[in-house]
């Protein structure tokens, strides 16, 4: 691990209960067991020396490699390429179901393809990011790491009258293996966390079994998409994305599945994203749904229903919704810093958990309902107590909607009546009124109509900066803010209005560069935190569907090109770009993926519209 891969040089495998990142050459250096958000178990991406990491790589010479998804699926491949051969890693986790558990499966299949070719195998586990020691215990079959109050077991893939794979121990406990191959030949490796008994070889048919079920699971689920549009390679890359940052016990998106990685090289702009903002899970519900996936939509409108339903009747600036939550509904996100770690490229700090959990965001009701509404037209619905949960958050919303906030962006600097937060207010009462005249409900249909009416009224009169000639990033200023992409798709605004027409030229004057996208200026508007950061993923998309809804098709579908050609080997995006087109920040990014399908399904839309 003598230096840092780029970002972009990962892919991801997953089991729907956590995840983990392997690099082009073959190193896993993020994991964390058995959740998402759990302590790392490798954590090489955060720190080279001291988070651990598991690797395969030749043993001898010079190699070139390559990286590839088998299609149709989350099974990684990692190829290696000499003179003297050719050989693979093949990476997948097998899927753990809807129930949660600590036992989780992380398998490394080692195949030589062409010629021979010796590999080396470097097991060195960092339990609890870093800050706990480990012993190991080597037998025949393979291998425990024991740490307190975790164990990884290694078994290992072979025929029984294999001979035993050549091994040393290094002074920090750490195993090294060597494995010699000729072409068809393939052994490998299974990491299991919490395993039901000793180390013990894994026959290949075993093996085989697992390999085979994984890719059926893949495949069977992506085949229920319903996308025939125009980009489906990128769409449906994204959509398994997606579905890995799946929590499957309870249906919540993690917005990535890693921690601390920079927005800025060398700043301090980096957060812990391994858990369910409502904001971002909620924008999931159109993805899902626009592909016809939708037993995943149905299972988030689940969580998002309990939390509401916790929530009920609470008191307090707090509301009756957090911003975010873990995957399981809790909501202790305390932030910390790994004051040990020296973070990617020296990156620090490494903050675990989120501080920006107790912010408030107005914009967060909006969303939720926007996406309940969405989901109820699709024949996902609200019981009676998540209806009556919502009445109460609407009825603190009524209360409340005129307060200032930190806004989407999650900012530092102090609240503001940030005009984002405006808009979805308006949409939380717009979509609740549609849902009450739907459903037959009891609601409180006066006061939200008289709320939803005044809501718009102060958006126009102070959101509208008449200098700038846009719509602004909050009152008083005459900042731009790319959220305000958003105003038309929730139908605040109609995309041939003059005023948004006249935004969105702003927009692209002062916050799109060579087509990507800024989300707003910190000189301008300074956010409470040092240094800048790249353009936003996210918001690119968000201005493709923006332009693709105003009529502007020929320019959406330029910038939706140019940006595809940002993702990384695999169609995978972190959440910002810098301006030599390296990703920045945590990898991958559901916000983006997400964002990269809704702007895919508008914009084929309005190009079939057209034909």
């Amino acid at each position: 691990m003598d230096e840092y891969p780029l970002i972009e040089n990962h892919g991801l495998i997953g089991d729907l209960q956590t995840a983990a990142l392997v690099t082009s050459d073959g190193s896993v250096d993020w994991f964390c067991c058995p959740r998402f958000d759990s302590p790392s178990v490798f954590g090489a991406l955060l720190d080279r020396n001291k988070g651990g990491h598991c690797t395969v790589r030749p043993a001898h010479g010079t190699y070139a490699t390559k990286q590839l998804y088998l299609p149709d699926t989350a099974v990684l491949v990692t190829r290696f390429m000499t003179e003297a051969g050719a050989g693979e890693v093949v990476d997948f986790m097998p899927l753990t179901g809807t129930t949660a558990t600590d036992r989780h499966r992380l398998v490394r299949m080692v195949r030589c393809v062409r010629g021979s070719m010796t590999f080396e195998l470097d097991i060195a586990p960092r339990f609890d990011y870093g800050r706990k020691p480990h012993e190991l215990h080597v037998t025949e079959s393979g291998a425990v790491f024991a740490s307190d109050g975790m164990a990884l077991t290694v078994h290992t893939v072979r025929e029984p009258d294999d001979e035993r794979l050549a091994h040393s121990l290094t002074g920090d406990q750490d195993l090294h293996l060597t494995l010699s191959l000729e072409a068809g030949q393939q052994r490998g490796l299974v990491l299991e966390s919490a395993a039901d008994g000793p180390p013990r070889q894994i026959g290949l048919a075993e093996y085989e079994q697992l390999f085979h079920g994984t890719i059926r699971h893949w495949r069977s689920w992506l085949a229920k998409s319903r996308y025939t549009g125009r980009w489906r390679e990128a769409v449906e890359r994204s959509a398994v994305t997606l579905k890995l940052m799946t929590y499957a016990p309870t249906g919540a998106v993690v917005a990535a599945p890693t921690a601390g990685l920079p927005e800025q090289l060398g700043g301090e702009r980096n957060w812990d994203y391994r858990f369910t903002w409502i904001r971002d899970a909620s924008f999931s519900v159109y993805a899902l749904l626009g592909m016809g996936f939708t037993e995943e939509a149905k299972a988030f409108i689940g969580w998002l229903d309990d939390r509401i339903k916790e929530r009920a009747g609470g008191e307090g600036d707090s509301g009756p919704l957090n911003i975010m939550y873990a995957v399981d509904g809790s909501s202790d996100l305390k932030e910390e810093s790994l004051e040990h770690w020296e973070g990617y490229e020296r990156s620090a700090p490494v903050r675990i958990g989120n501080g920006a959990a107790t912010q408030i965001q107005m914009d967060i009701y909006g969303e939720a309902m926007d996406s309940i509404y969405f989901a109820h037209g699709h024949g996902i619905h609200l019981g009676y107590r998540g209806w009556t949960g919502l009445l109460q958050a609407l009825d603190w919303l009524a209360d409340h909607w005129d307060q200032a906030g930190e806004g989407l962006w999650e900012t530092r600097g102090g609240r503001q009546d940030f005009t984002y937060g405006r808009v979805m207010s308006w949409v939380a009462f717009d979509r609740a009124l549609r849902l009450a005249q739907d459903t037959g409900r009891p609601s409180a249909a006066q006061r939200w109509t008289g709320t939803r009416d005044a809501i718009y009224e102060q958006v126009m009169a102070r959101g509208w900066n008449e200098a700038r000639g846009a719509f602004v990033q909050h009152y008083g200023s005459d900042v731009l803010d790319s959220s305000l992409l958003r105003m038309p798709t929730v139908g605040f605004i109609t995309p041939q209005d003059p005023m948004w027409s006249s935004t969105l030229d702003a927009v692209e004057n002062e916050l799109v560069t060579d087509s990507l996208v800024y989300r707003y200026n910190p000189e301008a508007s300074p956010d409470g935190l040092r240094g800048s950061e790249g353009t936003f993923s996210l918001c690119t998309f968000m201005y493709v569907d923006a332009l693709a809804r105003a009529g502007r098709v020929d320019q959406a579908r330029l910038v939706l090109e140019k940006m595809l050609g940002y993702a990384n080997h695999l169609g995978l995006y972190s959440e910002e770009i810098d301006l030599t087109g390296r990703q920045l920040g945590n990898f991958p990014q559901a916000f983006t993926h997400l964002a990269l399908i809704d702007a895919a399904i508008t914009l084929d839309a309005t190009l079939n519209r057209a034909s």
